[in-house]
């Protein structure tokens, strides 16, 4: 049997509809398009390269995978959406490990794929895979146009789709959408034809496009509870703050409203690392619970729990929360899905803590803490001076190089406002156990919807590419996962962002020793699983400036190159099973106030 034949179409009219499409996503608010490498997508690639002269931000990545995570660090930055484009065939399946991150942390991402028309599927034809059903568990929505060719589709239904993409992407909760798009031959313009599209474009005024997440983000999900949960500010409680999903803006409204809640009731705060609001000017927050809640001590359960956002990385105060009973409510932010993995709390509500707190009568507000909640509070407070004092003796003073001692300094030293992204793994669970309550507030980033250490390196870049600069802390292992995270240097440097890696060289997955599985048979190959390369002369040749740290008095002076640096690697040596054994020291130090 012949194959159907193909709807007339050209090559000028598949970039004008590549075009139409593009555009379409600006007028929304698109800025940002990271573009790879392909034949079947050209149209979209010529329609992105005459855009990028009308204010698209143009970035390029010939490895899909490494594309998708440094696209979804720019979504991060700010919640605007921004879009990858492909080729056709496996190109498509590399997108999966970022899609799964963004579905599961609420980030919004628009992933946009070249295709063969329908005709071809099925016959044999070059990669015409079924990547349409790819992304399909973890994409809000997939969205196709026309099996015959975008061509073939009127500007009208073209310019539909965008919009419908767009929206669904920003919807409650936030998230990747798949846009798969066929283009029938023949795919490449001529220089003649690209030279009349450029005429004809700046003769146009292309639509302002959005320059704010605020201005395009959805309204909140309904409210799931509108009783303010069955709390008594006047009676003791507890604050438990997890992971911040949304942006920037919305933490500032978001702590401002802690502060006020705070203010009122006076109930300790436990700020997860990644929340944002450590540092925070004005909050009052319980930073050592992740010690203090040691097994064998800790402290008292909480009569009542407000639990705001995802679960908190921490496993002690996990089973601290699953023992406080069933007097709590989880609010959570723009994400109506529900994120109580622990099963325990007694009322849940998609609203945001905002428009919780709007319920309660304005009276509410006028009055004070009662003395049985500050009572209360001095526990927790005086509880957390204690962990400090610890940190303090402990790591005070330069001593021998280990990942908790650095986790400790580096939070001190690093300067305030620089955005931290924390690979997964040991680097996060540090940073939350180990930092020092005097450090300045910065952003804290960690992709920890799915967890995984895959394109690590691309989400660095693509938060400094956000926000013109950042800094990395990382296993050896997560950087060596995602090399080609080191080809986004040129251009990076060629718009003046800077970026320091930070690599804890522990030779092996250091996290593994934390976990009672070191007698197990040939631990070394089937877990820690050590590299014989080298994290310095390998960057090295990707063309990064490296410098060793040999030991903690080097820091300010090895920082302090590596920050004056467009793109730098520090590399510090640790000993994971030493590291280990300090981090179960320093817990069996503790006892109960």
């Amino acid at each position: 049997m012949s194959l159907p034949p193909a709807v007339p179409c050209s090559a000028e009219a598949n970039v004008r509809a590549a075009l139409t499409l593009l555009r379409s996503f600006m007028d929304a608010g698109l800025r940002r398009l990271v573009l790879c490498p392909g034949s079947r997508s050209a149209p979209l690639a010529l329609a992105a390269g005459l855009l990028a002269e009308r204010g698209l931000e143009l970035w390029t990545g010939i490895d899909e995978r490494s594309a998708a995570f440094f696209a979804l660090a720019l979504g991060r930055h700010d919640g605007v959406p921004a879009a990858v484009v492909t080729t056709s065939g496996t190109a498509v399946a590399n997108l999966l490990p970022a899609a799964v991150e963004a579905d599961f942390g609420a980030i919004p991402l628009l992933l946009i794929t070249a295709d063969r028309p329908a005709r071809l599927k099925g016959s044999g034809a070059n990669q015409t895979v079924n990547q349409e059903a790819f992304l399909r568990a973890s994409a809000r929505c997939l969205l196709e146009a026309s099996p015959t060719g975008l061509a073939s589709q009127g500007p009208e239904l073209i310019q539909a789709l965008a919009a419908e993409a767009w929206r669904s992407s920003l919807a409650a909760p936030r998230g990747p959408v798949h846009l798969n798009v066929p283009f029938e031959e023949p795919l490449h313009a001529s220089a003649q034809v690209l030279s009349a599209l450029q005429t004809e474009l700046a003769a146009q005024l292309l639509p302002q496009t959005l320059t704010s997440a605020s201005a395009v983000l959805e309204p909140k999900a309904p409210q799931l509870s509108s009783a303010p949960g069955g709390l008594d500010p006047d009676q003791p409680g507890v604050v438990v703050v997890g992971p911040w999903r949304g942006t920037p803006a919305e933490l500032k409204d978001f702590a401002e409203a802690l502060g006020q809640w705070q203010r009122r009731s006076g109930w300790p705060v436990l700020a997860d690392a990644l929340s944002g609001l450590r540092g925070w000017p004005g909050l009052e927050l319980v930073q050592g619970y992740d010690l203090l809640l040691n097994e064998g001590h800790g402290l008292p359960l909480a009569p009542q729990l407000l639990r705001l956002g995802p679960v908190p990385a921490s496993r002690r105060l996990q089973n601290w929360i699953a023992q406080c009973g069933s007097s709590q409510l989880l609010i959570t932010e723009n994400d109506p899905r529900n994120l109580d993995a622990l099963g325990c709390a007694a009322c849940r509500d998609a609203s945001g803590f905002q428009q919780w707190l709007r319920a309660w009568p304005a009276s509410t507000w006028a009055q004070q803490p009662s003395p049985i909640n500050l009572a209360w509070s001095r526990v927790w407070s005086e509880a957390d001076l204690g962990v400090q004092r610890l940190l303090s003796e402990t790591f005070g003073s330069p001593g021998p190089l280990s990942e908790p001692a650095l986790a400790y300094h580096l939070s001190r030293a690093l300067p305030a406002g620089l955005p931290v992204l924390l690979a997964n793994s040991s680097p996060v669970r540090d940073w939350e156990s180990f930092m020092a309550a005097s450090s300045p507030h910065r952003p804290i980033h960690s992709f920890r919807g799915a967890s995984g250490i895959d394109g690590t390196l691309s989400l660095a870049c693509g938060l400094a590419a956000a926000g013109e600069r950042a800094f990395l802390i990382s296993g050896d292992l997560a950087l060596f996962h995602d090399a080609n995270g080191w080809l986004w240097r040129e251009q990076l440097m060629a718009r003046g962002i800077r970026l320091t890696v930070f690599v804890l060289d522990n030779q092996g997955g250091g996290i593994f020793e934390q976990l009672p599985i070191r007698p197990a048979l040939d631990f070394e190959r089937l877990f820690a699983m050590p590299q014989t390369l080298e994290p310095g002369p390998w960057a090295e040749g990707y063309g990064i400036p490296w410098r060793p740290l040999l030991g903690l008095d080097q820091l300010e002076s090895v920082l302090q190159w590596a920050l004056e640096q467009p793109l730098a690697l520090v590399v510090a040596r640790t000993e994971r099973q030493a590291d280990a054994e300090l981090r179960h020291g320093l817990r069996r130090r503790m006892v109960a106030p």
